[in-house]
């Protein structure tokens, strides 16, 4: 380390590392400060890399966490980074890059320190590494002027987040943002290797209720900006050391040392363009991250004042609104229309997705915006290729997007304006060619593909409630359907009939075998196939509650509809007389009657071409009486977040930063959160 470069493998053996973790204090004013943080070392590239950086260096951190008690070595490092970051407003106005360089390299050697103290020590014990003192120069104990425990490390937090807030993202002080939102994201990682919930750490309470929170607004607006600017990393970053040259080219020195250290943890193999583009845009990936985080955590004790980050990112309003409106719990302004787009062409990992849900779900003013988009094609057609993509998802990120769908569908003009928007060769829907189908149509075959997708992988009903609740909101204004989108409908009512079947011939032979005394197995097996038979009436009610909202409300606007539902008329006949479907059959045989009677009067239907049915179809559509239809409620689901949201919220942003922020955690140590699925959230 110190000014020349090392390799990964050598790091261990560095001699300033050694001495920062050796048994004797180093004054905060010693010269080797400057030499130790003049390093610059080969670039880690893979998360192999970054495991053998931590391998390296764990008997260092380890040796530095026992010594550091009676060296106070780490209160000096910091120190010295505080010094700085006190200046950088002006250094950053000035570019000096040094000055910049060696802020930086203290910050990251704080970072790998904290990393190694989250991971192996308790949080109280993580305190005392910063509260202990480094000795006189003459060997006396040093006086505390700042004797409260914690105190020390609050001042750094704080100057981290002052550090975001006040400095501004330049190509040379990029690399020291991203590292500042790393090492926020490490400390606040605890939550991932202890077990009690967040309110009772140190380390949150210091943000959410300490000096930290007077600057809650400012950080979400600046976490949101960096997001929304998708400002890429500068292209001299990606430099290798041989490219930088001689120190004399000062900036592009710098540049490379940046690099070789921000990349930390990324992976070696073939990424995809879109994770491409994430590597690229480390900074908004990082601030989005960081801000679910804040946003996410400490969120249900009432014991203590709310979350100042939640309330922000909830109450910001539009740059652009000339009207004058006040809000008294508004934080910050920022330009909605840069929000949408950003949001409508990074919508494809979970991270982007869940800002949205807690925009759309929380913020009012966003979801009026949002809801009010002619283009909201460009926001809705990327979350139905995630839906889409399912098999290629997690779970969590397919219901985050159903659940978009579904708090969308709560809106008419929503439900009216998606039938309004016609695209054009959609390519990704493999299926069949759609050259030209609206929105709608394309929402209802991808909602529809998703319960079918369910039904053979995930068996989970509460994702068939949360498909159906938003089928159902929008079934009143299903407008013109396309013959395959009105195909996909019944045929999902077919292929739900058939499993229903097969069912009850299920429970008919388990009753009818000879009387001998059942096995528990047995009993248990006729058990769930009557729980499995009540959960699939309770989907196949909601399909033909669906099918005769539509006719109900919109018959005449659907003709291809009707043609299936003439076509498959035969479907219906199990469940005339089943009570749970009976009420609901007769609608739907009041209107097969009616345009039966109709073809029959204009001949023989089977000697009909699909265009004269169709026409006869829309002639009868203008004179059918809907006073003859049997009134049910109007079909209207609100999504409801559960009592508890952080049980689901938490692991899952969690998992988030441990596969997507390019850090390593050691997934030996983690706790909060294992390769199986948490519960997810659903529609009430």
């Amino acid at each position: 380390m110190g000014a020349s470069s090392s390799s990964l493998s050598e790091l261990g053996h560095n001699d300033y590392l050694k001495r920062l973790s050796g048994t004797e204090p180093v004054n905060p004013m010693d010269p080797f400060w400057n030499q130790l943080l003049s390093f610059s070392f080969l670039i880690p590239v893979s998360s192999a890399d970054a495991r053998l950086l931590e391998e390296s260096t764990s008997l260092i951190a380890r040796n530095f966490a026992i010594n550091n008690c009676h060296t106070g070595n780490l209160q000096a490092l910091v120190h010295n980074f505080m010094i700085r970051a006190t200046e950088l407003k002006a250094s950053a106005q000035c570019e000096d890059n040094i000055f910049i360089w060696q802020t930086y390299n203290s910050l990251f050697i704080i970072r790998c320190l904290c990393k190694y103290f989250v991971e192996h020590l308790s949080e109280e014990l993580l305190i005392q590494q910063f509260d202990c003192r480094p000795p006189n120069a003459d060997g006396t104990p040093a006086d505390d002027t700042d004797n409260e425990i914690g105190a020390h490390i609050e001042k750094f937090i704080t100057a981290l987040v002052e550090l975001l807030v006040d400095v501004p993202v330049l190509n040379f002080t990029y690399a020291l943002h991203l590292e500042s939102l790393n090492m926020l994201l490490v400390l606040l990682s605890i939550q991932m290797f202890q077990p009690q919930p967040a309110t009772q750490f140190k380390l949150y309470n210091y943000l959410m209720h300490g000096k930290c929170a007077i600057h809650a607004p400012l950080l979400v607006k600046v976490l949101l900006w960096n997001y929304i600017n998708q400002e890429k990393c500068p292209a001299e970053l990606f430099k290798n050391n041989e490219e930088a040259g001689l120190l004399s080219s000062v900036t592009n020195a710098v540049a490379s040392s940046l690099w070789s250290v921000m990349t930390l943890g990324m992976g070696s193999k073939a990424k995809k363009p879109e994770e491409t583009d994430v590597t690229e845009t480390l900074l908004a990936n990082q601030s989005l991250l960081l801000l679910l985080v804040l946003t996410n955590h400490c969120t249900v004790d009432r014991g203590t004042p709310p979350n100042p980050y939640r309330d922000a990112l909830f109450s910001f309003t539009d740059a652009n609104d000339q009207a004058g409106v006040t809000q008294a719990t508004a934080t910050f302004k920022l330009d909605y229309s840069k929000v949408y787009e950003t949001l409508s062409v990074t919508l494809r990992d979970d991270q982007t997705t869940l800002l949205l849900y807690l925009l759309i779900h929380q913020n009012q003013g966003v979801k009026s915006f949002i809801l009010s988009r002619t283009n909201i094609d460009s926001l809705v057609v990327p979350l139905l290729r995630i839906l889409y993509q399912a098999q290629e998802r997690n779970s969590h990120h397919i219901y985050m997007a159903l659940i978009i769908l579904l708090v969308l569908s709560e809106d008419d003009i929503f439900n009216k304006a998606v039938h309004e928007v016609m695209l054009k060769n959609v390519t990704w829907f493999k299926e069949r060619a759609l050259t030209e189908i609206t929105l709608g149509g394309l929402l209802i075959l991808v909602v529809i593909r998703t319960i079918q997708f369910n039904m053979t992988r995930m068996r989970d009903k509460y994702l068939h409630t949360n498909c159906l609740a938003a089928l159902a909101n929008m079934s009143a204004n299903f407008t013109n359907l396309h013959p395959f989108v009105a195909q996909k409908v019944i045929s999902l009512f077919s292929q739900l009939c058939k499993r229903h079947a097969r069912l009850v011939e299920q429970i008919r032979q388990c009753s009818s075998e000879p009387v001998e005394p059942d096995t528990e197995d047995d009993k248990e097996t006729q058990q769930d196939h009557i729980q499995d038979l009540g959960v699939l009436e309770e989907v196949l009610r909601m399909v033909l509650e669906i099918v005769n909202s539509t006719l109900t409300h919109s018959l005449h606007h659907n003709p291809h509809l009707l043609y299936t539902l003439l076509y498959q008329r035969g479907l219906f006949t199990p469940f005339r007389t089943h009570p749970t479907f009976q009420d609901i059959i007769q609608n739907i045989d009041t209107v097969l009657s009616f345009f039966s009677a109709r073809l029959e009067k204009n001949g023989n239907s089977s000697n009909m071409s699909p265009h004269q049915v169709l026409d006869i179809i829309k002639e009868g559509s203008l004179t059918f009486r809907r006073d003859r239809l049997k009134k049910f409620p109007e079909l209207k689901f609100r999504y409801v977040e559960e009592e508890s949201p952080e049980e689901f919220f938490i692991p899952y942003i969690w998992s988030l930063v441990y596969h997507s922020s390019n850090l390593y955690f050691n997934p030996s140590r983690i706790l909060l959160f294992s390769l199986a699925t948490t519960d997810s959230p659903t529609a009430t």
